[in-house]
């Protein structure tokens, strides 16, 4: 799906995030009190980077049937509106920010699943010497059909602005904050990695 060296580096970098918050969640759930119920809102935050780190590093590597993208679709919302409600506990400006990046990147997660095919219009991608779709024959009308189209593009940058503003906030929130930093580090590599998957995925 992506070319070398960045499907590499990809990998690697949802790797790291996707341990990171595995590890993260595992010390939570070990330091929460026994008779606690229920998932608390940092903990569904690890999950659901967690989910989405192996979900970028599938989309890396392999074409996933019609169905598996929207049953990722699905669940990328339910934990965007699962963690909706976290916004009335949140406790301060920076929380509440944090929170709203969250949900944003669940935003780009899901643009970047129903986009893919309209993202990756024409893309070679070697072999057959065919684009990544099938029908295409190399002619300048068939080109033009398969064209990303303006709008999807704009989107796309939006996103990208997006996860880049993300990942600006992160960082800074990483410099700012005591403690933690390698979680806070964790969310900069996870918006920085989906900014740069949905750029190669449009070039």
């Amino acid at each position: 799906m992506i070319a070398s060296p960045w499907d590499l580096i990809l990998t690697a970098t949802f790797l790291t995030t996707g341990l990171i918050c595995l590890g993260d969640l595992i010390a939570r759930r070990i330091r929460r009190p026994a008779r606690t119920e229920g998932l608390a809102d940092e903990e569904l935050i690890d999950i659901n980077h967690a989910v989405m780190s192996a979900a970028m590093i599938l989309m890396t590597w392999v074409t996933v049937l019609d169905a598996v993208t929207w049953a990722q679709i699905a669940l990328f919302a339910i934990f965007a509106l699962a963690l909706v409600p976290a916004l009335t506990r949140a406790h301060g400006f920076p929380h509440r920010v944090d929170l709203v990046g969250h949900i944003v990147l669940n935003a780009a997660m899901i643009w970047m699943l129903a986009a893919m095919p309209l993202l990756m219009a024409g893309i070679d991608m070697g072999g057959d010497g065919g684009s990544a779709h099938a029908g295409h024959h190399g002619g300048s009308d068939e080109m033009g059909l398969m064209a990303t189209p303006v709008w999807a593009d704009v989107v796309n940058a939006a996103f990208i602005v997006t996860c880049a503003m993300g990942a600006l906030w992160w960082l800074y929130r990483a410099v700012a904050i005591r403690g933690h930093r390698m979680h806070v580090l964790c969310h900069v590599l996870m918006a920085a990695g989906m900014g740069l998957m949905l750029w190669l995925m449009n070039l």
